[in-house]
């Protein structure tokens, strides 16, 4: 009996990291013909939510703009602006400084996926976590249609950041200087 158990056992544990696997790599294919994304978000920052739309050009671009503060967050590949038009605030960050170096390079994030087991989260998601210097990410990945649904992270000011996406658009028209970095004087 013990015999039978264990070959079961043996035969789940096989055939749980084929479908992992086959899922992983339907997520690779997937994410590799990802040239940018349109969606809308939701982010949790210290129980604080947010809302707004973003598009992300890979390697390292994204424009986001936020529903209720009047807020954008734009990245040209080199530096990541955040700009708040109710309170006149304006921050620039080189991006190599900031969790988003590494959530919006797409090699980097591929690089990982293929190297790291994935973990399967509400039998809905399957997570990929790392750490890389200082940045600990989680990555999460839809079960059923294989697409990027939210990243978790640490920012600048060491608050968790949770950020869902949903109505999610892949390979879109992309705006012309859709990218450009806002100054300061366009409060």
């Amino acid at each position: 009996m013990k015999l039978i158990i264990a070959l079961f056992f043996l035969i789940f544990l096989l055939y749980s990291d084929n479908l992992n696997a086959s899922i992983k790599n339907n997520i690779i294919k997937n994410f590799s013909e990802t040239k940018n994304l349109s969606f809308k978000f939701k982010q949790n920052i210290n129980e604080k939510t947010q809302e707004g739309n973003c598009v992300i050009e890979y390697p390292k671009k994204i424009f986001c703009e936020y529903n209720k503060s009047k807020k954008i967050l734009v990245s040209d590949g080199k530096n990541l602006v955040i700009q708040n038009f109710n309170s006149n605030q304006y921050y620039i960050y080189p991006i190599e400084k900031t969790a988003f170096n590494l959530i919006l390079d797409k090699n980097f994030l591929l690089n990982k996926i293929k190297s790291t087991k994935g973990d399967l989260v509400d039998n809905r998601y399957l997570r990929f976590k790392f750490i890389e210097g200082e940045n600990q990410i989680n990555i999460f990945f839809d079960l059923n249609s294989y697409n990027l649904i939210g990243w978790q992270n640490i920012d600048l000011y060491q608050n968790l950041v949770i950020t869902y996406l949903f109505h999610l658009e892949k390979n879109i028209q992309i705006k012309k200087g859709q990218f450009k970095l806002p100054s300061p004087t366009n409060n």
